[in-house]
């Protein structure tokens, strides 16, 4: 039986992620986690811990793993390009799954995108991102969003830098061939909803997805967990689990 830690036991993922491992067949609650509690005794019961909290606690997780031995499943976003880096050199070590998103719908997103964007060229098709969710969250875009628009740029050959557009106003002038552009919306109690859009002269496609519950998520996480018992160390992520590469 899997071990597992779940941290953030307090918050809204947390309480979720804590369901999804009582209900998972192949895992069991083993210990929790929560800002200002002993995170080296909880890790110490663990066979992997899961994190669904803030990108600011990933450094101390990180740490505390590395010493334990333990398997990580993170779920966090809005890191920056030094914490993404502490991750990455931390599964020289230890086998992590980094995702941006554990739902088997949005990484069949992920998938759709990436295919939909080596047929429905830029020389004809303009792309737009939009995503929407709850008023609480507090990076933009969401993780979700930025893994979209990294599958678009690897597929056209465009920048994340150079060629997203964040919203428009004022005289922006035509867009550009080379242009994507990316929509947050924030508000309510919004789970989650992503779509793509490929709109050219007479014709518009949209791939979309809607989460209604944050158990697609932790269920996800489960999931991942439980694949990730026996795996060499290494960064994974939830295209691995689902063997969608």
């Amino acid at each position: 039986m899997n071990q597992i830690l779940v941290t953030g036991k307090s918050g809204r993922m947390g309480q979720a992620v804590i369901a999804a491992v009582n209900a998972n067949p192949d895992t069991e609650l083993a210990s929790t986690h929560d800002a200002g509690e002993d995170l080296t005794a909880a890790i110490a019961k663990a066979d992997t811990a899961i994190d669904f909290t803030i990108h600011s606690f990933t450094g101390e997780l990180l740490e505390a793993a590395k010493k334990a031995g333990t398997r990580l499943v993170i779920g966090t976003t809005g890191h920056s390009e030094e914490e993404k880096h502490a991750i990455l050199e931390a599964s020289k070590s230890l086998p992590i799954v980094f995702a941006p998103n554990f739902s088997v719908g949005v990484n069949t997103l992920f998938w759709l995108t990436r295919h939909a964007a080596r047929i429905l060229t830029q020389d004809r098709f303009d792309i737009e991102v939009t995503e929407m969710h709850h008023r609480h969250k507090i990076d933009a875009p969401s993780g979700t969003a930025r893994r979209l628009l990294e599958i678009l740029n690897e597929e056209t050959g465009t920048s994340y830098e150079d060629d997203v557009k964040h919203g428009r106003v004022g005289l922006t002038g035509a867009r550009t061939q080379r242009e994507i552009g990316m929509h947050t919306l924030r508000g309510g109690d919004v789970v989650g909803d992503h779509t793509v859009m490929f709109a050219a002269d007479g014709e518009r496609v949209e791939l979309t997805h809607k989460a209604s519950s944050r158990m697609t998520f932790a269920a996800g996480a489960a999931r991942a967990a439980v694949w990730l018992a026996g795996k060499p160390a290494g960064l994974y992520d939830m295209q691995d689990v689902l063997g969608l590469q």
